[in-house]
C-alpha cells in the first residue's frame, strides 16, 4: 500500500530511499546527488509497480510489475539535505501539489538475496497527470529495469 508523504513526522524521519533511474549507482545523478551523502547501497526491487520511459529518465507507477532499484541510506547528520536535494530534483513540491512531477510516496521495497526481507523506504511515482499520461500512451519498460546503455547489475 502507497502513503503519501507525511508532513516530516518522527516515524517516518529517517527512511531510506528507494531510487531506479538517473540515480542509480554509475548513472549521472548519482555522482551528482549522492555521492558521500550515503553509507549503503544495495540491490532492491520495488514489487506492485511498472516502469516507464521518459525524457532522459523514468516513471515508476503503481501496477502489476516490478521495478528493479537499489536502496539507498543516507550518510549521519545529512538526512535533510539529501530529502531536500532529491526532492528538488524529482519536482516534489509537497503532497498532492498539482506542479509535483514526482510523488515521494513510502513503499514496502523487496531485498533480495538470502538476507532478504522488506523495509519500508521512500519511492519518488510519478504525479497523477503524469501517470495518466502514462498509461495511456507511455513506453512500458519491459523487466522494468531502466539502463543508459550499462550492463545491467544482478538485483
Amino acid at each position: 500500500m502507497t502513503t503519501p508523504a507525511p508532513g516530516g513526522g518522527p516515524a517516518e524521519a529517517e527512511l531510506p530511499f528507494f531510487v531506479y533511474g538517473t540515480l542509480l549507482p554509475g548513472e549521472p545523478n548519482h555522482d551528482l546527488f549522492l555521492r558521500g551523502r550515503t553509507t549503503g547501497e544495495r540491490p532492491a526491487v520495488l514489487p506492485r509497480a511498472l516502469l516507464y520511459d521518459g525524457p532522459g529518465y523514468p516513471y515508476a507507477i503503481e501496477g502489476h510489475g516490478r521495478v528493479h532499484g537499489t536502496l539507498l541510506v543516507a550518510a549521519p547528520g545529512i538526512y535533510g539535505e539529501l530529502l531536500g536535494l532529491l526532492d528538488h530534483l524529482e519536482e516534489f513540491l509537497g503532497p498532492g501539489h498539482p506542479r509535483n512531477l514526482y510523488e515521494r510516496v513510502v513503499r514496502e521495497v523487496e531485498l533480495p538475496g538470502p538476507d532478504g526481507g522488506s523495509v519500508r523506504a521512500w519511492v519518488y511515482l510519478a504525479a497523477t497527470a503524469v501517470t495518466r499520461s502514462l498509461r495511456t500512451g507511455g513506453v512500458l519498460i519491459p523487466g522494468g529495469r531502466w539502463t543508459t546503455g550499462r550492463t545491467p547489475d544482478a538485483s
